[in-house]
């Protein structure tokens, strides 16, 4: 893995800790984060870095495998180009489901990064 992919991933990464830093060592409830406007727009922000970081990955390389890319991608421009479509309860799946996948998969890649040679 080259220094390039390696720093994109570590934006990912460093992205994904923000948004769970959000939520501090409280259980994460869905009633405190739809009323807090603030804490959903950092969320947007990351998310929008997450999918840009992987945009650019995959510019640099289209064999680059990591599970959802496009859809992550597709997201980012989804909060940035619809962002009269994104609601809470959108936001709310992608902190509770997406955003911990996401994190094991790039966390696996670093750890293995000696494998991936682009």
């Amino acid at each position: 893995m080259d220094e390039y992919m390696e720093k994109r991933l570590n934006d990912v990464l460093g992205s994904i800790h923000e948004v769970e830093g959000y939520f501090g060592n409280k259980p994460r409830q869905y009633e405190d984060f739809s009323n807090d406007i603030l804490r959903q727009r950092a969320v947007e922000r990351n998310i929008e870095i997450m999918g840009e970081a992987i945009n650019r990955i995959l510019k640099a390389n289209s064999t680059f495998q990591l599970s959802n890319a496009r859809a992550i991608v597709n997201t980012r421009n989804r909060v940035i180009h619809g962002y009269d479509s994104v609601t809470p309860e959108f936001l709310w799946s992608l902190v509770i489901k997406h955003i911990p996948a996401l994190k094991s998969e790039i966390e696996q890649l670093l750890k293995d990064k000696e494998k991936y040679d682009v």
